[in-house]
């Protein structure tokens, strides 16, 4: 059986770790600001990983003291809600790391949708999951759109895109690069729309901006040959920001401006480090951008799901707690599959302090 199990998971790596752009859409990449034509490029350089940094962590994931705060120490409480097909207001259904359904002035968007047990090539490898899915990814009911920020496996899932292709007919919209995964992956190409930091297109009444983050790409041995955002959602009546994966960095506060204010802003807040200062914030630099983008409710994703980093699980949740107080923003930290109405958002109770 386990033999059967890993030449299943072979089968698909392959095609796991996605295509390189070429005609139309390398030559969209090749003309985008971001792209210095080799790679695409942050607008301000990455921390350097030196080879003590590797060691460092190589050290503490493996071997470093008290692993065992890394997973929570019971069940993750989950929300199994029946999906509610009007859309209507703003409404947030967090599953888990930074899988969102964003109901928005009657659209329903999906982002970073990843349903998987591991976020790897391999469906024997790789980190897997500390709780279950809260639903089934058939049960969420009507898709208009499927928003991904970039193209590391815990945002974007060989499984998961090739269901939705099937079960729904929402597009794709992706940052510039992305769409080769895709295309390999049998997305149809009218279902496919590539933006470049700046660039938006209007789905289901919802105008959708791609704009800057502070990360990197790659699904490979390779990295950076495919573009990551934040991405801005203005629907008619309401506006919601997602972080996507970044650093903190001075774009957030032009994209307040530009864009805001937010009635949300799904942040990234967890599988931070030291050795990785500017690809993933702190749970006090997620407020801090929330404060930037001039969110008037924040509600922190990236964490409790996978173990990717060497904090405690429920680090996180308590220090943007903490931080958010101190602050004075408005903050929501839903069980996985609880869904919020962001305008009457329900108070903080530190059900994961329990665990």
């Amino acid at each position: 059986m386990k033999k059967m199990i890993a030449a299943l998971g072979l089968r698909d790596l392959p095609a796991a770790f996605g295509a390189k752009a070429t005609g139309a859409r390398a030559e969209r990449v090749r003309s985008s600001p971001q792209f210095d034509g080799k790679v695409f490029r942050n607008a301000a350089p990455r921390h350097p990983m030196t080879a003590a940094s590797m060691r460092t962590i190589f050290r503490e994931m493996f071997f470093g003291e008290h692993r065992e705060l890394r997973k929570p120490a019971g069940a993750v409480p989950l929300v199994a809600a029946a999906p509610v097909e009007s859309a209507d207001g703003l409404h947030l259904t967090w599953y888990g790391h930074a899988s969102t359904l964003v109901e928005l002035d009657g659209a329903r968007v999906l982002l970073d949708p990843v349903w998987s047990d591991r976020v790897s090539p391999a469906a024997f490898a790789g980190p897997r999951r500390l709780h279950e899915p809260p639903v089934p990814l058939s049960a969420l009911g009507r898709i208009d759109a499927v928003v991904i920020s970039h193209d590391h496996y815990d945002h974007l899932d060989l499984a998961t895109v090739r269901a939705l292709v099937t079960s729904s007919s929402a597009p794709f919209l992706v940052p510039l690069g992305v769409g080769a995964h895709l295309e390999r992956w049998h997305v149809p190409a009218d279902r496919i729309i590539e933006l470049d930091w700046h660039e938006e297109a209007t789905v289901a009444g919802v105008r959708f901006v791609a704009t800057p983050a502070q990360h990197f790409s790659g699904r490979g041995i390779t990295n950076d040959d495919t573009l990551w955002t934040s991405w801005a959602l203005l629907g008619p009546q309401h506006r919601v920001f997602y972080s996507g994966d970044t650093g903190y960095f001075d774009g957030f506060a032009a994209i307040g401006a530009e864009h805001g204010p937010f009635d949300a802003a799904l942040i990234q807040i967890g599988a931070y480090a030291p050795q990785w200062p500017d690809i993933h914030m702190t749970p006090e630099e997620g407020v801090a951008a929330g404060l930037d983008v001039r969110a008037k409710l924040l509600v922190p994703v990236h964490w409790a799901t996978f173990q990717l980093a060497m904090h405690p699980w429920g680090e996180p949740a308590d220090r943007v707690w903490s931080e958010a107080k101190e602050a004075d923003l408005p903050l929501a930290i839903p069980r996985p599959g609880e869904r919020i109405d962001a305008t009457e958002p329900p108070p903080v109770d530190g059900w994961w302090q329990a665990l």
